[in-house]
């Protein structure tokens, strides 16, 4: 039993002789396996609390301070690496080792960085730039190389990029410092886009802004502010190549909204009978009677029965009419020349009139804005009746007909909803959003006319503008509202 006990105690010892043998020196202080352990346990400690220190910054602190996702990243990595650093030497100068000692390690180590790690180096400061430069932010939605995704982590070595088809890729952050990028979300994440459109010779180019127009203010992710815009692009060698552009604030979205509007674009162009083409060449013959005859005379006279039925089998296909005379048919262009003020514009025109507003059709009682609600948009009545009313002091108003236009008090006032307009019958009316508003009256200067006119004869509506006095002569109300129209609109 002694022997046994004698034994066990020379293993223990032997074994403390291994683990506390000094087997290399670091300055004044040696190091043992036990000494190499323990760093290496404090290390650890130093890296998990670090991490959790981080994880608490990012998730506590900085959402508290309502900070984007992409600046809580930044932050949580650098200050990651940070409180590794101090642990780490704090570690060390615990551990009785002398930093100064570990000059010509590093240097040693920078050599290898120079020559056998160069990539590891680049990628290493490479991402310590994007961290601190922040022109690529966790949360961005890039596109590098053709290849477009959101970023979903930016590490020292590497950053992963989420794909939109649901792909993570890592990419070496030395790509980001010498490859160009371009970052949708940088500082403003709206963008536009460019819809190409190819139509038919021989269609109205005024039909096809008005269907595309059409279709980018159906899109429910279509920005409408800045107003989508048509471009005649170039005359194509099968076609009129037409470009439809709209803001979008979702960049990740760009390719869903497009194929969303180009099945709108399609509906809207079949809907008028605009015919899409694809690359064709034509045969003409300037007399086929000559062709026919010809034939017969080698003998060929079945293949043609006769001259008339070859002829009637070329043709120019031609755009088909819209038959019906209801004025829910009728294109945009028609409507508008039914209002006294634009019945003199030409094509040209009225393609940028359309451009400034939009047709919304009204059912037979419906409200077309209620009291009380934002004063954002002016309407003019382009078929139908509608009805004034106020809803507070529960009485009837006026009655507006063809022509004649509403809701331009709340955009001079900047107030809410004086009165609640319904549909009397079946309505259609050309919307004015107030940010085109004031190009719309650029152009037509006759129109501001008009709303002046109309107003002058609202003493109500006048004193709320503070521009009626009835003790006052100087100017005249309509003078005094074409000067206010003048002022808010800087025409």
């Amino acid at each position: 039993m002694n022997w046994l006990i004698t034994k066990t105690q020379q293993i223990f010892k032997s074994l403390d002789q291994v683990f506390t043998k000094p087997l290399f020196y670091l300055g004044d202080k040696h190091l043992s396996l036990s000494a190499i352990f323990q760093l290496f346990l404090l290390a650890i400690a130093v890296f998990l609390i670090s991490r959790a220190l981080s994880e608490w910054i990012k998730r506590g602190l900085l959402v508290r301070m309502k900070l984007d996702r992409g600046s809580r990243e930044a932050i949580s990595v650098i200050s990651s690496y940070i409180l590794t650093t101090i642990g780490l030497i704090i570690v060390l100068q615990s551990a009785g080792i002398n930093l100064s000692s570990l000059t010509v390690i590093a240097g040693v180590v920078g050599i290898g960085f120079g020559f056998g790690l160069q990539n590891l180096a680049s990628n290493f400061i490479s991402g310590i730039t994007l961290l601190f430069e922040h022109q690529i932010r966790v949360g961005d939605f890039i596109e590098i190389d053709s290849l477009l995704g959101t970023v979903e982590n930016i590490s020292i070595r590497s950053t992963i990029i989420k794909t939109i088809d649901g792909l993570f890729v890592i990419i070496p952050n030395v790509r980001f410092v010498e490859t160009n990028i371009i970052n949708w979300s940088y500082k403003d994440p709206k963008s536009r886009l460019h819809i190409p459109v190819g139509v038919a010779y021989g269609t109205d180019p005024l039909l096809v802004t008005e269907a595309l127009l059409i279709a980018a203010r159906m899109e429910p992710k279509v920005l409408s502010h800045p107003s989508p815009k048509v471009w005649f692009h170039k005359f194509g060698e099968s076609s009129l190549n037409f470009e439809l552009l709209v803001w979008i604030d979702k960049p990740q979205d760009s390719y869903e909204i497009k194929s969303a509007l180009n099945f709108l674009i399609e509906h809207e162009l079949r809907q008028r009978n605009i015919e899409i083409p694809f690359p064709q060449h034509d045969l003409w013959l300037r007399n086929p009677q000559e062709l026919s005859k010809l034939f017969q005379q080698n003998g060929s006279a079945s293949d043609f029965s006769n001259s008339k039925a070859f002829s009637d089998n070329i043709s120019v296909s031609e755009n088909k009419k819209i038959a019906s005379k209801s004025p829910n048919n009728w294109n945009l262009r028609d409507l508008l020349r039914r209002v006294t003020y634009f019945e003199q514009c030409t094509d040209l025109e009225l393609r940028q009139l359309i451009e400034y507003g939009y047709r919304q059709f009204f059912p037979a009682g419906q409200n077309i804005c209620q009291e009380n609600d934002p004063g954002d948009s002016f309407y003019i009545i382009l078929s139908g009746v509608v009805e004034v009313l106020s809803q507070r002091a529960d009485k009837y108003i006026a009655t507006l007909h063809e022509g004649e236009f509403f809701g331009e008090i709340s955009l001079l006032l900047g107030t809410p909803r004086s009165a609640t307009v319904r549909a009397m019958k079946d309505s259609i009316l050309f919307v004015v959003e107030r940010h085109d508003l004031q190009k719309l009256l650029v152009q037509q200067p006759n129109l501001a006319d008009q709303i002046a006119k109309k107003l002058s004869e609202r003493k109500q509506a006048l004193q709320n503008l503070g521009l009626f006095d009835e003790g006052s002569s100087e100017q005249t109300p309509f003078i005094k509202i074409r000067k206010r129209i003048q002022t808010l609109f800087g025409i």
